[in-house]
């Protein structure tokens, strides 16, 4: 797949430099000029990376989400009938998918219990100090986000249950700190796709409540297991 994709990515760039460089001469003059720019196959792995990241986690989010909805099936019908209130049969609309309170409480839920990314990494650019912690440039950091996510100090004995009802009051009150809910980091590094996400899935969601009632097979075995995501 990714294989077909860097392909294409390289069919398009290609179809890029011959539209300009008849304009501006080549590619390469746009970087010098300007004094940045990529080469081919920078911007063909970054376009992998957009589809990887778009794609993976979007559906781990979504199968995950299934998944608690037919263990929970309480929470299935208070979604479903939230949905058919704001849509009926109708094509959801994208403006009032922001409204759909009870389906937003159920994704924030299962990001918090099955985030697909379950760490975050970053590294020092210089000595930095890190609470009593002197850290030197060039190291690594790993941040367990997941382990945060299912932290009782922070989230109640109930922790490690399924319960959407904790984001009621939205995300800042869900906790006993704020910052403890990341499954699209903090800050300045925010995910830039997570409102897209958010509004991919909610559609996604809405449509398959709509039209489906989910059961769980009975041979399941609930086991989730890291490899790049969860």
């Amino acid at each position: 797949m990714l294989l077909a994709m860097g392909v294409s990515c390289r069919e398009l760039v290609k179809k890029w430099e011959n539209s300009i460089s008849g304009t501006v001469g080549s590619t390469e003059r746009v970087h010098t000029e300007k004094g940045c720019g990529m080469s081919l196959d920078e911007v063909i792995e970054e376009c992998k990376l957009f589809y990887f990241v778009g794609q993976e986690t979007t559906s781990n989010l979504l199968t995950w989400t299934m998944v608690m909805l037919t263990i929970h099936q309480d929470w299935q019908e208070r979604a479903r009938v939230e949905v058919l209130q704001a849509f009926r049969d109708h094509q959801p609309d994208y403006q009032v998918l922001n409204h759909l309170k009870t389906v937003n409480m159920i994704l924030h839920e299962v990001l918090r219990l099955y985030l697909p990314g379950t760490m975050l990494v970053r590294t020092t650019q210089e000595k930095i100090k890190l609470g009593d912690l002197a850290l030197p440039p060039e190291v690594e950091l790993l941040l367990p986000v997941i382990l945060i996510h299912h932290d009782t100090e922070l989230w109640g004995s109930d922790a490690k249950e399924f319960n959407p009802q904790r984001f009621v009051d939205g995300v800042a009150n869900a906790s006993k700190n704020p910052s403890a809910f990341m499954p699209f980091s903090l800050g300045t590094r925010t995910c830039i796709g997570q409102n897209f996400v958010m509004q991919e899935a909610k559609m996604a969601l809405a449509m398959c409540l709509q039209r489906f009632l989910f059961e769980l097979s009975p041979s399941y075995q609930h086991g989730p297991f890291p490899l790049l995501t969860l």
